[in-house]
């Protein structure tokens, strides 16, 4: 994955919905502005409007519109403009539970990332019949457009062995505890729950230093499943550059 001209990327963990990658040749600015980028400025889905046909059940109409703007949808931001809308349809009769995976639409890209979200339980002779409509829209304008779900960031720290500890020092060696991604003195990463947290665990008995590793800083990223979270990273960088160029340009008319 590229963020950018002189900048090195390796990955800890990945998976579509979650991943941790080391990014080197930031500055402490420049993480916090790939952060809340992540955040606040990818577009995504969201129901923002609904249409009820029928609600029989025991919750209110604006209840269940509420519910089912949480719902996470997928998105291609490159298949739809802010001003488009994609209307969504749901039918179910009782006895049944109405879920996520019930909302129906004629986009093929378009359907909810989590299909077991319950929306309510209808009872014998209740039904509910919707249509919805979802917009296109960033997180900084609502939360439920936040494709990142959970975005945060730490230095990388560097642990070295410098010594051995004494045997009455090793006895009484209490817990380190230190989380996220360390770097060993070879350059190995390795994420610290494998060992606990608890740096004595991985090096028992040894007299340690452990220090930032200059610009480079850990990230950890949850999509809600609106897209990929390398896509949601790179459109999140993509962001910033862009910004970036629109202030060059005002800046050098």
């Amino acid at each position: 994955m590229s963020v950018g001209e002189g900048f090195e990327v390796e990955f800890i963990e990945r998976d579509p919905r979650k991943a941790r990658f080391l990014v080197r040749g930031l500055t402490p600015a420049f993480a916090n502005g790939i952060r809340r980028a992540i955040v606040a400025d990818v577009p995504t889905l969201s129901i923002d409007g609904v249409r009820f046909v029928e609600n029989s059940s025991v919750m209110f109409d604006e209840m269940i519109a509420l519910r089912l703007g949480l719902v996470p949808l997928t998105t291609d931001p490159d298949d739809f403009a802010e001003d488009d809308v994609v209307t969504l349809a749901l039918d179910v009769e009782g006895p049944a539970t109405a879920y996520s995976g019930d909302l129906r639409t004629s986009e093929p890209t378009v359907r909810p990332a989590d299909e077991n979200v319950p929306i309510i339980e209808l009872k014998e002779g209740q039904r509910l019949e919707l249509e919805a409509d979802a917009t296109l829209s960033t997180g900084k304008d609502h939360a439920k457009h936040q494709g990142g779900v959970a975005v945060g960031y730490r230095h990388l720290q560097r642990v070295e062995v410098v010594g051995e500890l004494d045997e009455f020092e090793a006895a009484d060696q209490e817990p380190n505890i230190l989380r996220g991604v360390i770097e060993t003195g070879d350059g190995e990463l390795v994420a610290t729950d494998e060992f606990d947290n608890d740096l004595t665990k991985r090096y028992p008995g040894k007299e340690l230093r452990v220090e930032d590793v200059p610009g480079a800083f850990v990230f950890h990223v949850e999509s809600d499943g609106s897209m990929p979270v390398e896509e949601l990273v790179v459109r999140a960088v993509g962001s910033l550059e862009d910004r970036a160029a629109e202030l060059e340009e005002k800046v050098t008319v």
